[in-house]
C-alpha cells in the first residue's frame, strides 16, 4: 500500500485511473454494453442472412409459377387445395 500512495498523491495519474473506471464501467456505453451490442449485432446479421435465403427461395417459387399446370400443382401438394370432387389426405411422419 505504501508503494501505491505516491502514484495515488499524483494528480494525473489519479485523474487517469479515474478516467478508465468511468468509462469501462459507469458510462452509458460502458464496456459491458458494447459487448452486448456485439452480441445482438451478431444474432440480427444471422437472422439477416435467414431472412435472404427465404427470400431467395419465394422468388424462385414466384417464378416458377407462372405456368398455370405449376400453378396447380404447388397449390395442391404446398397449400393443400383440393378439387370440389376429392378428399385429400395428408400423412405426417414423426
Amino acid at each position: 500500500m505504501k508503494k501505491l500512495l505516491p502514484y495515488l498523491k499524483n494528480k494525473f495519474i489519479l485523474t487517469t485511473v479515474i478516467f478508465l473506471v468511468y468509462t469501462l464501467f459507469l458510462d452509458e456505453n460502458d464496456l459491458f454494453t458494447i459487448i452486448r451490442h456485439n452480441r445482438k449485432l451478431k444474432q440480427l446479421e444471422l437472422a439477416k442472412e435467414e431472412v435472404s435465403r427465404d427470400l431467395v427461395k419465394a422468388r424462385e417459387t414466384l417464378n416458377e409459377l407462372t405456368n398455370k399446370s405449376e400453378l396447380e400443382r404447388y397449390a395442391r401438394e404446398e397449400k393443400f387445395f383440393k378439387k370440389d370432387d376429392e378428399d385429400i389426405f395428408v400423412i405426417f411422419e414423426e
